[in-house]
């Protein structure tokens, strides 16, 4: 993270001159004050300035609007990206016309935009790690709702003719959809199998038919 060193006669002077140079606001750094300084004797004799420690706290927001930004201009992409941002997430809105080519097959162009996002915020800090979330189109809602769907669906087979069902191969955070949408089913039980990419849910009945 980007720190300077400001003197100027008194604690209070320095952190202003060092914001200004930078170019921010007190909410966006830290300061450590390093020497308070001394007005000497008559102000004329023994004076001292005030030292101060001015550290840029990470703005995982810009960086995250920024490293989108080139991504998108690389892919001949129009679209806005809009942050909210908590104390361990970053929910991140991409807002365009066509977003079929940022939400790639059944959101895996999304995956790794958010997945790259990520890693490349969260490089080179000491802050506590920031979970990334990017949507566009209420892509997320949508597969949501489609994915709890099928796990009813499978669910009802699964009862039906008393037998496993493997789901086709899922990324993490759809498994732990399907795992959710039937986690206080009665009848069956679901875990996972195979290792990635290609690792599924399966869909098991609790008690089988003698």
């Amino acid at each position: 993270m980007k720190s300077i060193e400001v003197t100027a006669k008194t604690a209070e002077a320095a952190i202003e001159k060092g914001l200004m140079q930078l170019n921010t606001t007190k909410e966006n750094v830290d300061i450590e004050i390093l020497d308070q300084g001394s007005k000497g004797f008559l102000n004329i004799f023994g004076v001292k300035e005030a030292v101060v420690k001015i550290i840029l706290k990470k703005q995982f927001d810009k960086e995250a609007e920024e490293f989108l930004n080139k991504i998108f201009t690389h892919m001949g992409v129009e679209a806005k990206v809009e942050t909210k941002e908590t104390e361990d997430s970053l929910n991140i809105e991409i807002l365009g016309e066509d977003m079929g080519i940022l939400i790639g097959y059944r959101g895996e162009t999304l995956d790794s935009l958010q997945y790259l996002t990520s890693l490349a915020i969260n490089k080179d800090t000491n802050e506590k790690y920031k979970r990334v979330i990017i949507d566009t189109q209420n892509y997320r809602a949508k597969r949501t709702e489609i994915l709890k769907g099928l796990a009813i669906k499978k669910a009802k087979r699964a009862k039906m003719f008393n037998k496993a069902i493997k789901l086709e191969p899922m990324n993490p955070y759809e498994r732990r959809i399907i795992h959710s949408a039937l986690q206080n089913d009665n009848y069956v039980k679901t875990f996972s199998e195979g290792d990635e990419p290609y690792r599924r849910v399966v869909i098991e009945p609790k008690r089988k038919k003698a």
